[in-house]
């Protein structure tokens, strides 16, 4: 497996991102959308109802009205409907529909309720006027159709007026120059040589006199028409305002980008790896396998062979087998063999437990010789689950007490009872074996567990806790992160794999689990655990299988007496598995000078 390859193609997808942070955060994304309408519906409650009603009014030239046509970019007549559409609303107009309505408002005040629209290649003209009733709305539209149809009239019929008055004041003129040429004609002789330009200039006098009275009797005949109503405003039945559906889709909508924003505010802030997907994205570690939340681990967990979760171990021991490359010709499983596999958690609590555990049992399931190794030492076990309950061991003796120098490596390797190949060293109890993980008493140890096992899977303490796990590294041939969703930030992660990295330890990957639920009840448990002796049980026996030394100078046959039975309550040299009462036992003496199997002296 490349080691740098993604852990899903589908996961860097932005449409993709997008929506797993929606199904995240659905619960803000919902209280934003409810907000939203909530404060919609508030709105429509105390919105002042609307009411609109319209007039259409037909738009005629000023003249004979042969030609209906507007200008301004619309058609090609004389009539400029946008120079309309201002008049409408002009103070003049405002005060004769103020009047019409018998309306004490402003007329300034009234002209801002009016909107005026010019439906396209027409010369119409659609007044709408807005009201908080409906016969005020019905009123409104028509007193302004009505106020400015009067109001164009008038001012046509005032310069048609103003126009003949012109005309009226040239004729007058011209008959008056027109009395003086013909005086003057009457009093010349016929053969006058000025007659001939006063008869000219009579001539032209003349003309524009008929061509003035032409236009003059034109004026007088025409007919004034600024327009028409051709509909008329109607009652409106319901507001236009508040519009409740309009309303409340406005809101949700405002909510759910509210919502979707708040989301991804708090999607950036948080900083807990929340999918698989993140690890390549954002700190550039591979994901090596990934347990689906719907097998819901606990603390305690060793998944079954054939089961979800067991399946995904299995491609995990597959994954790092291919990760380690294989000599020339050679088999990854033959290289693999005798090698440390190191597993450390980026973040305080069991997730390197669980997948050393099962990562452990993986390779046993193989039928190779596997030895998983807890390193968690007492004072870094926090929050973590206990591998001796998983796999049904003894608590003690364990790594520290190797360590230590208390027991062997072979004392305190103990066989899993439900896996035959699988052997477990525990973490101990030694509560001061505080710097052990640093000393050569453990690189011998590994040595010989290479030597003796095909797979030597170590389970690290956190990376956030202390440096041990970049000491058990730096002794390793891989390391593989464990990480907890919702509980492990990326920079723990990120720090995490620098510590591997620094120590020249190939990184293979992360496996990433959900968020672990706490461990089956303890009743539950214990009956699940096979009874094992206690260690102060195991010594009895072999206590009471010593043959007694007789005495010098007793005479041999004689039935020795019966040994002297003491009751005593052995001060615990280490801590006690959990719920594991400490009891009573029977011990026969020893003579001091009666050796025992091992040649150590074996009272307690």
């Amino acid at each position: 497996m490349d080691a740098n390859r993604p852990y899903s193609a589908e996961t860097d997808s932005p449409g993709v991102d997008l929506l797993g942070m929606a199904r995240r955060h659905w619960w803000l994304v919902v209280i934003a959308v409810v907000a939203g309408l909530a404060a919609a519906a508030q709105f429509t409650s105390v919105q002042t109802k609307v009411y609109e009603s319209a007039t259409s009014v037909l738009v005629s030239p000023i003249g004979n009205g042969q030609d209906a046509n507007s200008t301004s970019g619309r058609t090609k007549g004389d009539i400029n409907l946008d120079n309309e559409a201002q008049l409408v609303t002009s103070t003049t107009v405002a005060t004769d529909a103020a009047a019409l309505m018998r309306s004490t408002v402003a007329p300034d005040t009234l002209a801002g309720s009016v909107r005026v629209e010019v439906p396209p290649n027409t010369t119409f003209l659609v007044i709408t006027f807005s009201a908080p009733d409906a016969p005020t709305a019905q009123a409104g539209s028509h007193a302004f159709a009505e106020a400015y149809l009067r109001n164009r009239e008038e001012s046509a019929k005032a310069d048609v007026a103003g126009r003949i008055a012109i005309l009226n004041d040239k004729i007058t003129q011209l008959n008056t120059s027109l009395t003086q040429i013909n005086n003057r004609l009457a009093a010349l002789r016929a053969g006058d040589p000025n007659r001939p330009n006063l008869e000219s200039q009579r001539t032209t006098v003349t003309s524009q006199i008929n061509t003035l009275a032409g236009q003059l009797n034109q004026l007088l005949t025409t007919t004034v028409s600024a327009g028409k109503i051709t509909r008329d405003a109607d009652l409106p039945g319901r507001p236009v305002k508040p519009n409740r559906l309009l309303n409340l889709a406005s809101g949700a909508m405002i909510g759910l980008l509210l919502g979707v924003g708040a989301a991804m505010l708090r999607e950036r802030l948080d900083q807990r790896v929340r999918r698989p997907g993140d690890l390549p994205r954002r700190v550039d570690v591979a994901v090596l396998a990934g347990v689906p939340g719907r097998v819901k681990p606990r603390l305690d967990d060793v998944f079954a062979p054939f089961g979800a979760g067991g399946r995904i171990f299995n491609r995990l021991r597959n994954e790092v087998l291919a990760s380690i490359p294989a000599p020339v010709g050679g088999d990854a499983r033959v290289a693999l063999a005798g090698q440390v596999v190191v597993v450390a958690g980026a973040s305080r609590g069991a997730a390197s437990t669980v997948v050393a555990a099962n990562l452990a049992a993986a390779f046993a399931r193989t039928g190779a010789e596997t030895v998983l190794v807890c390193a968690h030492l007492p004072d870094s076990l926090v929050d973590t689950a206990s591998v001796h309950r998983m796999l049904g061991v003894r608590a003690v003796p364990g790594l520290s007490d190797v360590l230590a120098g208390r027991f062997s490596l072979s004392s305190a390797t103990q066989r899993a009872p439900r896996h035959p190949n699988l052997s477990i060293v525990t973490t101990g109890g030694t509560a001061s074996a505080g710097g052990l993980l640093q000393s050569q008493a453990l690189r011998d140890t590994l040595a010989t567990l290479r030597e003796r096992a095909a797979y030597v899977v170590v389970e690290a303490p956190s990376t956030a806790t202390s440096a041990d796990a970049q000491s058990l590294a730096s002794l390793a041939d891989a390391a593989i992160v464990a990480v907890e969703l919702r509980r492990t930030r990326h920079t723990e992660v990120a720090d995490a794999a620098d510590q591997l990295r620094r120590v020249g330890t190939p990184l293979l990957g992360a496996v990433v689990l959900p968020r672990l639920s706490p461990p089956r009840g303890g009743d539950e448990r214990e009956a699940a655990e096979p009874q094992t002796p206690a260690i102060a049980d195991d010594m009895t026996t072999v206590l009471e299988k010593l043959p007694a030394k007789v005495p010098a100078g007793k005479p041999a046959g004689k039935e020795d007496e019966p040994p002297k039975r003491i009751r005593t309550t052995p001060a615990p040299a280490v801590p006690t598995p959990p719920k594991r009462q400490t009891r009573t036992i029977t011990v026969t003496r020893i003579p001091a000078e009666a050796p025992s199997e091992n040649g150590a002296d074996k009272r307690r």
